[in-house]
């Protein structure tokens, strides 16, 4: 199934995609036995919000196996991560503010995000599977001169937490297989990035089982993988696509 949260005439709501174009709506919570209901909408009279409301967004770095290879990185032996603050979420449709004051050099970064379904800890990677809702598609925005512009202390929290620096939706799907999947990022149309789930250093549940070493995981976390080659600049005026065939298009705009 692929879950979307909506807006619709000031009021908010959540159901399941049906034929790419209307909403089944459903009724409870999305991550405690939801319930399908007989209404329908379709989908051009809501506005779409981000998929699910994350306590955290969780994102990782140096995850790639050709990007560690082509910039000689050593490859790490544990998650590498930060934090994205709530207030840096949008959804598909809404707009990136490209914050001209702070930088000159926005990027995207086109990922597969783990959205969390049940509280989480200490899990192995062969038991994550039981702890995970679905997938969804990530645009992990990063003002990229700003990571390093204090020498003493890499800024990725500031770099990527900017408002509107979190793009994520518009569904989660929840019977994809990770593993088979491609994320592909479009600046105005032109492909910039292409690269399987399989280049990942560490896969999904590995992902899930290592975080929930450290921290307590709950329903509606995002995860975002960490992405790979080809993450190019964004300014105002682009239009900005992340797809994974088999679950959807983020598409957002740039904007001053």
């Amino acid at each position: 199934m692929k879950y979307v949260r909506f807006q619709r005439e000031g009021r908010s709501g959540f159901g399941v995609l049906e034929q790419e174009n209307r909403i089944r709506v459903a009724t409870g919570e999305m991550f405690d036995r939801p319930q399908l209901i007989e209404s329908t909408l379709p989908l051009e009279r809501v506005r779409l919000l981000p998929p699910c409301n994350p306590g955290a967004m969780i994102a990782l770095w140096n995850n790639s196996k050709v990007q560690i290879a082509k910039f000689r990185r050593e490859t790490p032996e544990e998650v590498l991560y930060f934090l994205k603050p709530s207030s840096c979420f949008i959804a598909h449709g809404d707009s990136i503010l490209y914050p001209k004051t702070e930088t000159k050099r926005v990027v995207l970064e086109g990922e597969i995000g783990i959205v969390i379904g049940r509280i989480c800890k200490m899990v192995t990677a062969q038991q994550a599977k039981d702890f995970i809702f679905g997938y969804t598609v990530v645009n992990d925005v990063t003002a990229q001169d700003v990571v390093k512009r204090d020498p003493t202390f890499p800024q990725y929290s500031r770099a990527k937490g900017y408002d509107t620096f979190g793009s994520f939706g518009p569904c989660i799907d929840t019977e994809v297989d990770p593993l088979t999947l491609r994320i592909e990022s479009f600046i105005n149309g032109k492909r910039c990035q292409d690269y399987p789930v399989t280049d990942l250093v560490f896969n999904p549940y590995e992902i899930v089982a290592d975080i929930s070493r450290t921290m307590t995981l709950r329903p509606g976390d995002v995860i975002t993988c960490g992405t790979s080659l080809g993450a190019d600049p964004i300014v105002p005026g682009d239009a900005v696509e992340i797809r994974i065939d088999g679950i959807g298009s983020l598409i957002n705009h740039v904007v001053e």
